[in-house]
């Protein structure tokens, strides 16, 4: 079940997000840094980190929804809150891929 930030990000959980992403129904962006990414990452996901994150050059596609991830959940909160600032809806995955392991969720090392 997913939730609304005060500021209005929206807020999805581990599962909502495997759900999703099965369903082809977001495109799941890491904004965590290239090394983070290459030791173990979320199956699908894009990396997008943030110390280089310019909203205005994500990828576009109209069918599905963009939802950031990270380790814990701040950076794509940040990520998240930068992409509502430029004028788009914006969603993050709350924990982080350490959520997501924690849940047993799979992951690519």
């Amino acid at each position: 079940m997913n939730r609304v930030t005060t500021d209005g990000v929206v807020e999805y959980s581990p599962q909502d997000v495997q759900s999703l992403l099965e369903e082809g129904r977001i495109l799941l962006i890491d904004v965590r840094e290239a090394d983070e990414y290459g030791t173990e990452r979320i199956p699908g996901a894009l990396l997008y980190p943030l110390s280089t994150f310019d909203a205005v050059y994500l990828p576009v596609d109209e069918r599905r929804a963009v939802v950031f991830h990270c380790a814990a959940g701040g950076r794509s909160l940040t990520a998240a809150r930068l992409r509502k600032a430029g004028g788009h809806p914006a969603a993050h995955m709350a924990g982080g891929i350490a959520a997501w392991k924690a849940l047993g969720l799979p992951t690519i090392s």
